[in-house]
């Protein structure tokens, strides 16, 4: 096993780098004044070159090639065959990249931030155009190193799904939405009024943060080995299962934005926390996908943080921090309130019915920039369209359209579809968890997360990158991804709120 240990002192080094690169950016979000763009682009950009030489330097593909010999023996689920067949994956896709590539990707995404930033702010988006038209350039260039069989996009998407491809996120996109949106057109139309107007008052921020901070603590989320920031777009980063930071942005006349927000990114820091010990510094400590990550993000923000059990118990906390705002309101009337169907601007804010059309907005917004079919400077019509026809809004300005969201400020084409996936993937797993272990659905009743934290642990977090994500939903499901749990799951849960 000589060369897999060599192998493992070059991945902590490069795993190293690359948390370093991690905090240069989440410092770059949440702390670093306006002035330090240029200096910290440079760093960044320095840093993510050496990373990526020495990841794909052929010394370190010769040493994945001999401890591929020398494990190939290995369980498959083993540690040591693990890492070395999600280094050669991750080995043969980066060597496609060329070093002036990721040099200039780490620069545009930098410069790309702080442009979206400032057009968001001024909700113009002809600010941002230039930057955009960049975005499109590099992702189809990236697509092309990468090379592909049948979709450019297949090639990105990639890199958030793994081994998934464009043609299989269509259809499981068209299945869901053909059971969706008549179910969807229901609630709009049922005559159950649910009230949610005691969430638009004033609700000090401080305060919002300190109810925040104890009720992810509550579900488990370990502030020894985590932080709460404030950003402008809410994100989870981690530099090691033992030091896992969560991010949120903060609505003073509007409860939803913070709490919820911290609610998600709290799903994404319980994964991290989760992970198995011996995947330490390596390639294997990490989401096996973002649709698996954002399933346990969207499981914590929705099926347990907007549940009736968990407002049952929790919300005299939040009522006795918000005496003046809450006094004519209950935990029952709480629950319908934060789970109101309605259209909304913001994807971010969306219930979890329409967030779905969110994404599917974006994902085909993204192919057709991809292909060519859609020029920078048509983005903001072209969504205002959809945003039109799938949710039937007018869009007013750009900060509640194509500016709202900072993913496109980096060649990241392929991310998008990953939340819906994660919807699915989630509703998948609780119905599992809760076939294999009963106490789970009674303690979800009493607002209890703990024995579905600890399934999750063994089923999901421990294993990180072992398995590829449909290899795991088959492992953990015994079936493929499908979108029925999910339609079960909202049928259930909002025929009861409006009553149909």
């Amino acid at each position: 096993m000589k060369s897999f240990q060599s192998l493992l002192v070059k991945m902590h080094e490069i795993y190293d780098l690359a948390k370093i690169l991690k905090l240069l950016n989440w410092d770059k979000e949440v702390n670093m004044p306006v002035g330090g763009l240029e200096s910290r682009s440079q760093q960044i950009a320095t840093l993510s070159r050496l990373k990526h030489t020495l990841f794909t330097s052929s010394e370190f593909g010769d040493l994945i090639e001999q401890s591929k010999l020398e494990t190939i023996s290995f369980p498959y689920e083993s540690f040591e065959a693990s890492l070395v067949r999600c280094l050669k994956k991750s080995y043969e896709k980066a060597k496609k990249l060329s070093v002036d590539f990721v040099n200039r990707e780490a620069d545009l995404s930098s410069r790309a931030r702080f442009a979206w930033a400032k057009a968001r702010q001024a909700s113009d988006y002809s600010q941002y155009q230039p930057f955009m038209q960049e975005v499109i350039e590099a992702c189809r260039e990236k697509a092309e190193l990468y090379g592909y069989e049948e979709n450019a996009y297949d090639a990105l998407l990639d890199n958030y799904e793994t081994d998934t491809k464009t043609k299989e996120v269509a259809l499981i996109l068209d299945n869901l939405k053909k059971d969706l949106v008549p179910f969807l057109e229901m609630i709009l139309k049922s005559k159950r009024l649910v009230d949610d107007s005691f969430l638009y008052q004033k609700f000090p921020i401080e305060k919002q943060k300190e109810f925040a901070i104890q009720i992810s603590k509550s579900i488990g989320y370990d502030y020894q080995r985590g932080h709460l920031g404030t950003v402008v777009h809410p994100f989870c980063t981690s530099f090691g299962k033992d030091d896992v930071r969560i991010t949120s942005r903060w609505n003073e006349n509007f409860l939803n934005a913070g709490l919820f927000g911290v609610l998600h990114e709290s799903g994404h820091g319980l994964y991290e926390q989760g992970l198995d010990d011996t995947l330490k510094r390596t390639d294997l400590c990490s989401a096996t996908s973002l649709g698996i990550h954002e399933s346990q993000s969207r499981m914590n923000e929705n099926m347990v943080g907007r549940s009736l059990g968990f407002w049952q118990k929790n919300f005299p906390l939040l009522q006795s921090i918000f005496p003046e705002q809450l006094q004519a309101v209950d935990a029952n009337s709480f629950y319908c309130g934060v789970n109101k169907v309605k259209a909304s601007f913001i994807r971010v804010e969306a219930d979890e019915l329409s967030y779905n059309l969110h994404i599917l907005l974006r994902f085909e917004l993204e192919l057709a920039m991809l292909s060519g079919n859609l020029a920078a400077k048509d983005l903001p019509e072209a969504w205002n369209e959809k945003m039109a026809k799938y949710l039937g809004l007018k869009v007013e300005k750009d900060s509640q359209g194509c500016l709202q969201d900072v993913h496109w400020t980096r060649a990241g084409f392929g991310y998008f579809p990953t939340y819906t996936l994660g919807n699915l993937y989630a509703a998948q797993f609780l119905e599992a968890a809760q076939s294999q272990n009963r106490e789970i659905m009674e303690d979800l009743r009493n607002g209890n997360n703990q024995s579905l934290l600890q399934w999750l642990r063994v089923n999901i977090h421990s294993h990180g990158k072992k398995f590829t994500p449909k290899e795991l939903v088959h492992k953990v499901t015994s079936k493929p991804l499908t979108p029925d749990p999910f339609m079960k799951y909202v049928r259930k849960k909002y025929s009861l709120i409006y009553d149909i």
